[in-house]
């Protein structure tokens, strides 16, 4: 457990405002009293939320923003730096899915899914870290169950958080002298919309409904407890009874739960088959 962070007054630079995670989170740290550096590549829904919160006294910058771009990256910190005096917090949230079995899946899928999740963190923490070393701040990643543990119909996706952590988990061992923590935080199924956006095999939208496991959570309800982990400075936030007995069972017995996870999630594929 790290040192206890107060956020208001602090600046917080988040990606995927415009998300259903993404709000939930600019909600909560507004509440918190923090000035926030609003991203999303939907401008309009970003622009719709900066209003709405600005309406609810909060102080907050809309930045559209493609993280897969890393000048963009860098501009966007930049611009929010220049706004607000400084950087305490990044988010980084901004993220996207794919629902296909790997063989049937184009190369194509695999790498935009990495672009976004994987590089497009990559990219704001690099423009953030000087920021963040100054301020002794944060980095919050929004990460999944599925950085630990396989997830059937989604090896993409599954990478790219298992590549989260091992990038974010060394980095805070790079940062940590410098005062810099860094969160790791894995929700399970949440009705964020992400799933609206998913890729198919092909890498269109896809409209086939999404297999879940256990209670799927609210995006507030996720949002409280990343706040709280925040504000404990936590190392890892597992999410919900499934999530923790996920990772036990990864562990001690990765056999009975690839079974286990396959059996309830095969379905999803066979259907398309």
């Amino acid at each position: 457990m790290g040192r206890r962070r107060d956020f208001s007054d602090k600046v917080v630079f988040l990606t995927g405002a415009a998300g259903g995670m993404g709000t939930a989170l600019a909600r909560r740290f507004a509440a918190a009293g923090s000035k926030l550096v609003l991203t999303d590549r939907d401008a309009e829904s970003l622009g719709a939320l900066a209003e709405r919160l600005q309406n609810e006294g909060a102080d907050c910058l809309a930045v559209p923003l493609d993280v897969t771009d890393e000048a963009a990256c860098a501009a966007a910190v930049a611009r929010g730096v220049d706004h607000f005096g400084g950087l305490d917090v990044l988010v980084n949230n901004a993220g996207i899915t794919h629902r296909s079995a790997f063989g049937r899946t184009d190369p194509t899928v695999f790498r935009r899914v990495m672009d976004v999740n994987l590089f497009g963190s990559l990219f704001c923490a690099r423009a953030a870290l000087p920021h963040l070393i100054e301020s002794r701040g944060l980095i919050v990643v929004i990460s999944s169950i599925a950085g630990f543990a396989p997830l059937l119909g989604r090896t993409g996706y599954a990478a790219s958080k298992h590549a989260l952590h091992g990038l974010f988990d060394s980095l805070r061992a790079e940062v940590r002298p410098a005062g810099v923590d860094v969160t790791i935080v894995c929700p399970g199924f949440t009705a964020t919309g992400i799933d609206r956006h998913a890729l198919g095999e092909d890498g269109r939208p896809t409209d086939h409904p999404q297999s879940t496991t256990g209670r799927v959570a609210s995006p507030d309800d996720v949002a409280a407890a990343v706040l709280r982990a925040a504000t404990r400075s936590r190392r890892l936030l597992v999410l919900s009874t499934v999530g923790r007995l996920t990772r036990l069972m990864n562990k001690i017995c990765p056999g009975l739960y690839e079974r286990l996870m396959a059996r309830s999630l095969r379905s999803e594929l066979a259907e398309r088959d």
